[in-house]
């Protein structure tokens, strides 16, 4: 299995490199880093606590947004165009060197 990469800009600004897993949930790679993801719903889409901001020269490789997804995000904070559900991204060669970026989520 190939190891993958995610640049992570964290809510500080800090950025870093992470290994990645193909076929693993983007939510669960950043928790596992340590960085600030609840993930309360545990990747369910039944939350909004694993929110992050996809660059946008990523945003068409991912997959399309469900329903579900739009309706959580609705209950996120400072929502932009390139919002996603970390849970709702699963890694794959693809998106190898996929940047994110987290959002704020409320303490």
């Amino acid at each position: 299995m190939k190891e993958l990469k995610i640049h992570v800009t964290n809510i500080d600004g800090t950025e870093s490199i992470v290994d990645a897993l193909e076929g693993w949930q983007v939510m669960e790679i950043l928790r596992d880093h340590g960085f600030p993801i609840k993930a309360e719903c545990g990747g369910a889409c039944c939350c909004a606590t694993c929110h992050v901001y996809v660059d946008s020269e990523w945003l068409s490789r991912i997959q399309v947004m469900n329903d579900d997804e739009e309706v959580m995000l609705d209950n996120a904070l400072q929502v932009k165009e390139n919002s996603r559900l970390s849970c709702q991204i699963v890694m794959s060669e693809e998106l190898d060197g996929l940047r994110v970026t987290i959002a704020p989520n409320p303490e």
